[in-house]
């Protein structure tokens, strides 16, 4: 007769410690993660000691703060498997939501050829690249994730990440460093109106031709 098949061999999660409370593609997904993360706090204090502006150095301040926090939690759940003494923050900036639309003429974008020429531009146009860059790889680790307290940090951190890079467009485009072009009114309404809602409910199955017998 044949047996029931048990997984007796499959480990018991009371009996496992919590750093193998992981899969093998998150590890090498949070790897990854963690170690931009790392460059990322790394050029913030570079730049920071080159920024002029009061207010992008504000800015660096509390998204450095923000992001430290967030790195040293999720090595804490990495390490524990477990809940980290506090849970994900919600970050909140400072500026308002309103946008400069149009395109000025502007210099052609170039890289520098000294320190000396690394203003303001430069650092919001890198701390921008670096927060989006960021924002993805949380996205791509999250998905790949399997521990439970892991990925909802990571999840919760997606919001988080792109906030901070939008708020760094806004700074950028009130200056002018980062300008938003628009199609013309026709074209911009043709494109809107192109898409249509959907019905949120299913229609109900219907069976037909087919006669039930019992």
């Amino acid at each position: 007769m044949e047996q029931p098949i048990h997984q007796n061999n499959a480990p018991s999660m009371q009996n496992i410690p919590g750093q193998m409370y992981h899969g093998g593609h998150e590890l090498f997904e949070i790897h990854e993660l963690l170690s931009n993360t790392i460059s990322l706090l790394d050029q913030y204090m570079i730049l920071r000691q080159l920024a002029k502006d009061p207010e992008l150095v504000d800015i660096m301040n509390r998204q450095y703060q923000f992001v430290s926090d967030s790195y040293n939690i999720t090595v804490e759940a990495l390490k524990t498997g477990n809940k980290p003494s506090h849970p994900t923050q919600t970050y909140m900036m400072k500026q308002d939501h309103s946008t400069v639309y149009g395109i000025k003429p502007s210099n052609p974008a170039k890289a520098v050829q000294s320190v000396t020429e690394i203003n303001d531009q430069k650092i919001s146009t890198q701390m921008l690249q670096m927060m989006k860059s960021a924002a993805f790889l949380h996205t791509i680790a999250a998905s790949e994730t399997v521990n439970p307290v892991l990925r909802r940090i990571l999840a919760d951190n997606v919001p988080n990440y792109l906030e901070m890079a939008y708020e760094i467009f806004l700074y950028q485009n009130k200056r002018g460093y980062y300008q938003v072009p628009q199609f013309d009114r026709q074209t911009t309404e043709t494109t809107v109106n192109r898409f249509a809602p959907v019905q949120t409910n299913l229609p109900q199955n219907q069976v037909t031709g087919y006669n039930q017998t019992h």
